[in-house]
């Protein structure tokens, strides 16, 4: 039987964190990740748990220290945000490429510069190809379910990735919602033990993690790693599949809202769903049929399934919360228009960049951007493909 609850999404993270009892949590603060490991240092102090936790100077030294840790044979834990993110960078890849599963919390907030704290997923997407697998959350009830299904898709014995489970930053991490907890008990066997065939502590058969790779076995085992990545997406479903059963909530590697019947759809990623969805029953009382793709999984990118998604829409917007820097548009874009490619009849497609460094994003903004894609259908014309939305200036904006 769930246990209701009132929980911000970073109390709901440390929470899942304990009923797993990971065997080391390396933690050093950065807001808004900060109360993650506020919250379980408590848990650590009021024996709740026996994980090992160990404050760390920096979050080069966090990674390392899970890298460390999870080599050795156990689950290692972290919980980090914007520029902590960006300086494990170097690590992130080490851990990938070591085919460690990392499970890390990544609060998602702005990267410096300027300096600001707010919600936007330049850190996330900073990260995006470093060979984490990648889990968004809408809510603090998907944060949390996420979480107890990461350790099981990254343990995978074919995958063996690290995995970044995603929340957006103040908007959800400190937001109090109503949410269903599980009992300990049934986490517990859910999740299931960790038991890694190679491990550094394995005395009958010694191995080296991380050693320098030549040239003649690197991209082979780059190779591998991109194999797993392929088969990280399968994992996702099979774990799904169980949580489902075993707990009663349903999750796939996106969510399709209002799509049986769409002309024209949104997609997007994390908490700005629930104001879209919003949105979608305003236009839908209207007779409008709109439509909307929230992505939970963005590593494996789910390609095939996404063009399949959208193959009957007339026209679609591509919502990122964060800037690519390429010229031509953000990075969900980018992987979405290149899903859609080989479609016999494609949808015509615009990007919006909207939301950088907690810019709001109201119901009255997604219905602009729903405005523009009927605009599109009727006319059959794309118009300008980049567009920002909610700045200042004399730019062209959604309209």
């Amino acid at each position: 039987m769930s246990i209701r609850d009132r929980l911000s999404g970073n109390e709901a993270i440390a929470c899942a964190m304990r009923q797993i009892n990971p065997g080391v949590f390396a933690a050093f603060p950065i807001t808004p990740s900060t109360e993650i490991p506020q919250y379980f240092a408590q848990y650590v102090a009021n024996g709740l748990v026996d994980t090992e936790y160990v404050t760390v100077e920096s979050e080069h030294s966090s990674m390392s220290t899970c890298i460390g840790a999870q080599a050795a044979g156990v689950r290692a834990v972290t919980a980090t945000s914007s520029c902590g993110l960006a300086y494990m960078t170097e690590m992130l890849y080490v851990a990938a490429s070591s085919r460690l599963p990392i499970t890390l919390a990544c609060v998602n907030r702005a990267l410096t510069g300027p300096i600001n704290i707010n919600n936007d997923h330049s850190d996330s997407m900073g990260a995006r190809d470093t060979g984490w697998i990648q889990l968004y959350a809408e809510n603090n009830q998907e944060a949390y379910d996420n979480y107890l299904q990461a350790m099981r898709i990254a343990e995978t014995p074919d995958v063996r990735l690290p995995i970044m489970v995603c929340q957006d930053g103040f908007i959800t991490s400190h937001a109090v919602e109503n949410i269903l907890l599980e009992t300990d008990e049934k986490v517990r066997a859910f999740v299931g033990e960790y038991t890694p065939e190679h491990h550094l502590l394995q005395h009958s058969n010694p191995l080296a993690v991380g050693p320098y790779d030549t040239c003649p076995y690197c991209m082979e085992h780059k190779v591998q790693q991109a194999e797993a990545m392929k088969n990280a997406k399968r994992a996702v479903l099979e774990v799904a599949a169980d949580f489902a059963r075993t707990f009663g909530r349903k999750y796939g590697l996106f969510e399709a809202y209002a799509m049986e019947d769409a002309e024209v759809a949104l997609v997007l990623i994390g908490s700005t769903a629930g104001t879209a969805k919003a949105c979608v029953q305003r236009l839908r009382e209207r007779g409008v049929k709109a439509g909307l793709l929230k992505l939970r999984v963005f590593r494996p990118f789910p390609m095939e399934e996404i063009a399949q998604a959208l193959s009957h829409v007339k026209a679609v917007a591509v919502m990122d919360k964060s800037e690519g820097y390429s010229g031509c548009g953000g990075p969900l874009f980018a992987e979405v228009r290149s899903a859609c490619y080989d479609l016999p009849n494609r949808p015509l497609m615009t990007n919006v960049v909207y939301g950088l460094g907690g810019r709001d994003c109201a119901v009255e903004d997604v219905e602009r951007v729903y405005r523009h894609l009927l605009r599109m259908a009727e006319s059959g014309q794309a118009g300008p493909r980049y567009l920002h939305m909610g700045q200042r200036s004399s730019e062209q904006e959604v309209l």
